[in-house]
């Protein structure tokens, strides 16, 4: 494995050019090595890195000069630990006689003489929690030894770090400050004795630029006007240009001639592009970047040349102009030697070679093409129809209405629809003067294809102009742009946009601080958007729901998982409108009104205001039962053939911080082991799914300092801080994610909507092309629904299965602004297959309601798992659900598994307590009963949400479940850590009757019978 190209071998022999000679402290001909040591010393107490230095004779006492060059900024605050090499005892009596950052002088009292010794210079200590680590420097001791003469010398002979990733060689090896007058010199002779504004380096790709603030002592030789590299055919080539301004710079561009080749061959300027000036949006729109260079800093610009498979072996050459808005430009001659060679697939296969850089502008899966299950969309007039709904326009360009034809158990589609809407969606606008007419509206549609349709309406009155540009696409997602003009100085009362639902469509809500359950009578809600992830809601019945969200122009996807505090929402300016907006909910007979305000204000004329909102019609499809009966889950990484021996698991989801996935979010480095794997679970029937998200990324990613010359574009500002890596590479502005203690794994959080989504894309196509894996677990994500609908496409393609699940920790907390998972991830769920909710999920102390709309899943079309402290198995069977295996010792699926097996539920009808079709049901209605009904016999699962132990009486419908009383009998099965009951306490007389009496169920339990008909 090529970890990274920090580190170029294990002995790389360095002449240091310094100049000391008014101190005489370092002969400038002394050869100093750079080494990995690997895990050679313990980290966590002595650091990461080392000095290695020999004591020539048995002095008493020894001076030594350490030429460190540090990138820290505060290297005498920081203790330094000296020990003998032979003993490994640690030395107490040394003195720190001077600190910089450039080099220290040292003098110490050997143990046993000459030899070896070590410096431990940076060592830390981990405080806070263990996957959140907050590395503290060891402070120095005074140690307060007096001033001792030393009659030796300890001559440094290497530099060692704890493994190649910790290594600072070569490119955070700082100059020295004469060096760097010195290189600053001779680019003035370049500059025709001029100092110049900036200068730029060429810089081979092996070395990303990794620091901003020093200039590397590799540089010091560098050659600044030519620079010559070597590519293969077809390859898109990476390098890129260090600028040094000494004056600030603004709008740094790069502008690159033609490559002409010796024999007139040519690959076009056209074919060159700078990441960090030009870029594609993970929505797929160009984009120019703007970077400005403070004085005194470096930028690095990250370049590709995508040279054609065509182009003709030989040696090329062009120019390479950088320039800013106000100085001139500097000019580079390259020279680019094309082998006959043919790089496979762009040059990715090697991602060391940072070739994978150019998937950071794909637009790969971008077209809107309907994803199965869902169907084109169908315009006839103003209604459109699409899977499962029906969306009615009226002339304004809003919602007249909106259907769903869904049964109330969510395994058909029926032909009499359900309104969701009592009445149109409008807008009031209470304004001074007053408008009582409108004098024009006109209604068009702007673009109709199977996966979306556009339209726009304009509503003129005397002194406004609405107007609404809506969209709907096949899974149910609309986008409303409205724009409200004003065509004379307007004072309003209120800006109101009202939904008014039926009561049978809003029988229950999540969102705005709501947990999922049954919707309030009455409801109020301001904003807060600094400590409240929160601007909009779900509300709905099993069958019949909309998801609306609040937003305006300038609307930015926040963090979650943990970071939603650190970037929050904007504020809409519209809705908003300086903390004067909100949501008012009330009932009033058969109507449920959603009143979104926005509170006065004034507009003048020519002046506009965007009240932009989304609505998500749900559910997206039928639940697919038989998918969840036959896929099991298995998540850990061990041997397929100890899977499949000791579970009837069908499918195994790989974590990360193991073997074949070590690295979070970043499963390109162990592929190999990971295509073994995967290619044995093929042959032997299993599926592998592997855990791959945007949130954080690993510290581990061979891209990770040309992300960060991108500014915050990809990884999020932050105050830094975090495990011993981060802050000696990084330095500053980031935030610290997830950490794996035992194999040093630090992540960085990303920052959220960005172009490493387009990475995201083609990676999970080189690892669905190279590695076959078959799908994803999502384990919280930042990316929305645009870059979902890509992936599912990706993992799909070519009848791939494309299993993607979505785990997600309880959101409704204070660091996640008390949003619902749910509610949060509702517009990812039309491309999810099962959910996994999740991690401080209270199944003890919850609700039925609860259960059903923010656990479930079925209100979307969707079913789950459960996962805190293994769950609770009763009332998880009411909704279909086990929990996650392995996860704890409760969470033990495989005696649920083996009842769905034995009793044979795949190909069953489910029927769940929420539907009026339901066969079963209790005397009590805290008691809730689900059946899975097969063509001779069903299976009933019963579970308690009552405050107590209590005995119930079971009701059997016959006549809905279609079976004969007469032919019916009823047993108990054994489960195994779940129910061992007694069938002979049924009596035959009263089943005949449909009631099975008196059985007693504990507080948060209950059973599972199964009714067979002869």
């Amino acid at each position: 494995m090529k970890t990274k190209l920090l580190c170029l071998g294990i002995f790389v022999f360095l002449f240091l050019p310094f100049n000391y000679a008014q101190t005489n402290l370092l002969n400038i001909n002394d050869a100093i090595s750079y080494n990995n040591c690997d895990n050679c010393w313990n980290r966590d107490s002595l650091g990461n890195h080392r000095a290695v230095v020999q004591v020539v004779d048995n002095s008493n006492w020894v001076k030594l000069i350490l030429p460190w060059r540090r990138r820290d900024n505060d290297p005498q605050n920081k203790r330094i630990i000296i020990q003998d090499a032979q003993t490994k005892s640690n030395i107490l009596d040394f003195k720190i006689i001077s600190t910089n950052r450039e080099w220290a002088e040292i003098h110490f009292k050997p143990i046993t003489g000459k030899g070896l010794y070590y410096i431990y210079y940076m060592p830390y200590k981990n405080e806070g929690r263990s996957n959140y680590p907050k590395g503290v420097y060891l402070k120095p001791i005074e140690n307060n030894i007096p001033d001792v003469p030393t009659n030796g010398v300890a001559k440094v002979v290497s530099f060692e770090s704890i493994d190649a990733l910790n290594s600072f060689y070569p490119m955070e090896i700082i100059a020295t400050k004469d060096e760097k007058i010195k290189f600053i010199e001779n680019a003035t002779s370049l500059n025709n004795q001029s100092i110049p504004a900036f200068i730029v380096v060429p810089e081979d790709r092996a070395y990303p630029i990794k620091m901003k603030d020093d200039l590397p002592l590799r540089w010091m030789q560098k050659d600044l006007t030519n620079f010559e590299a070597s590519a293969d055919k077809g390859e898109w080539y990476a390098f890129q240009l260090g600028v040094y301004s000494l004056i600030a710079a603004h709008h740094i561009q790069v502008e690159f001639s033609d490559l002409i080749s010796t024999n007139g061959a040519v690959i076009k300027a056209s074919a060159i592009s700078c990441i960090n000036t030009d870029g594609v949006s993970y929505e797929g729109t160009p984009f120019k970047k703007v970077v400005d260079i403070d004085s005194n800093k470096i930028q690095a610009l990250w370049c590709g040349i995508d040279i054609p498979v065509s182009a003709k072996a030989g040696i090329y050459q062009g120019k390479i102009k950088v320039k800013s808005k106000e100085f001139s430009s500097k000019e580079i001659n390259f020279t680019l030697k094309i082998s006959q060679q043919i790089a496979i697939n762009n040059g990715t296969e090697k991602p060391w070679n940072q070739s994978r850089l150019k998937w950071l502008n794909s637009t790969m899966a971008q077209k809107n093409e309907v994803i199965k299950p869902y169907t084109p969309l169908l315009v006839k007039g103003k209604e459109i129809k699409l899977l499962g709904r029906k969306l009615i326009l009226k002339s304004d360009g809003l919602p007249a209405q909106i259907q769903t034809f869904y049964n109330t158990e969510m395994t058909d589609y029926v032909t009499q629809p359900k309104n969701i809407l009592i009445k149109p969606m409008q807008f009031i606008l209470k304004a001074t003067p007053i408008e009582k007419t409108t004098t024009k509206t006109n209604f068009s549609y702007k673009k109709i294809e199977q996966g979306i349709v556009q339209w726009t309406a304009t509503t003129q009155m005397k002194s406004l102009e609405m107007q609404v540009n809506g969209s709907i696409e096949f899974d149910g997602f609309m986008v409303y742009k409205v724009k409200i003009t004003a065509l004379q100085d307007v004072s309003f009362q209120d800006i109101q946009m009202q939904i008014p639902f039926t009561k049978s469509s809003s029988k229950y809500m999540m969102g705005l601080g709501q947990k999922g359950g049954i919707r309030p009578s009455q409801f109020d809600w301001v904003w807060e958007v600094a400590t409240k992830n929160q601007d909009g809601a779900w509300m709905g019945d099993v069958n019949a729901g909309i998801q609306f969200s609040l937003r305006d122009e300038n609307y930015v996807r926040p963090l979650n998982t943990n970071f939603y505090l650190q970037k929050p929402l904007h504020l809409p300016v519209s809705w908003g409108n300086n903390n004067k907006g909100g949501i008012h909910i009330t009932e009033n007979k058969d109507t449920v009104l959603v009143n979104n305000y926005s509170g006065s204000r004034e507009l003048k004329k020519g002046e506009s205001v965007h009240y932009d909102f989304t609505i998500l019609i749900t559910p997206f499809h039928t639940i697919n039962t038989d998918f969840q009966w036959g896929a099991k889950f298995y998540h850990a990484y061990k041997p397929i053939d100890t899977i499949k021996e000791n579970t009837s698991a069908t499918i195994v989801n790989i974590h990360h911080a193991n073997e074949i996935n070590p690295w979070i979010n970043y499963p390109f480095i162990e592929y190999g082991k990971m295509k073994s794997y995967i290619d044995e679970a093929h042959r032997k029937g299993l599926k592998v799914k592997i855990y791959n998200t945007i949130r954080e990324l690993s510290n581990h990613a061979y891209e990770t300092f040309p992300l960060r010359s991108l500014g915050n574009e990809i990884y999020s500002s932050g105050k830094g801080g975090g495990y011993s890596w981060l802050q000696e590479h990084l330095g500053d502005d980031y935030i610290a994610a997830w950490f794996v203690p035992n194999i040093k794994d630090a992540a960085i959080v990303n920052s959220g909507m960005s172009r490493w989504h387009n990475y995201y894309i083609e990676g999970l196509n080189w690892l669905v092309k190279n590695v076959g894996i078959d799908g994803l677990y999502l384990d919280d994500v930042a990316f929305d629904r645009v870059t979902m609908k890509r992936a599912k496409r990706i993992l799909t393609q070519e009848n791939h299965p494309g299993i993607i699940d979505l785990h997600s920790a309880n959101q409704f907390n204070k660091n996640d602004g008390f949003n619902n998972s749910a509610n949060l991830y509702m517009e990812h769920f039309p491309y999810l297959n099962k959910l996994w909710f999740g991690e401080y999920f209270d199944y003890q102390n919850s609700s039925a309601d609860f259960y059903l709309t923010e656990v479930s899943g079925i209100p979307f079309g969707l079913m789950g798992e459960m996962l805190q402290d293994g769950g609770n198995p009763y009332r998880g069977l009411v909704y279909g659900m086990t929990n996650r295996m392995p996860w704890s010792e409760k969470a033990d699926p495989r005696s649920i598994w083996k009842l769905w097996d034995d009793f044979g539920i795949k190909g069953s009808k489910m029927i769940g307590y929420w539907s009026e079709n339901c066969p079963v049901s209790t005397s009590d209605p805290k008691v809730l009963a689900t059946v899975y009904k097969k063509s001779t016999s069903a299976l009933v699962s019963i579970a308690s949400w009552a405050d107590s132990a209590r005995a119930v009486d079971i009701k059997i419908d016959f006549k809905k479940l279609g079976f004969d009383p007469q032919r019916c009998t009823v047993n108990f099965p054994s489960i195994a850590n779940f129910q061992s009951i007694d069938a002979s306490i049924i009596n035959k007389n009263l089943l005949n009757k449909g009631i099975i009496p008196s059985l007693f169920i504990d507080k948060a339990k209950g059973l599972v019978l199964i009714i067979n008909e002869k």
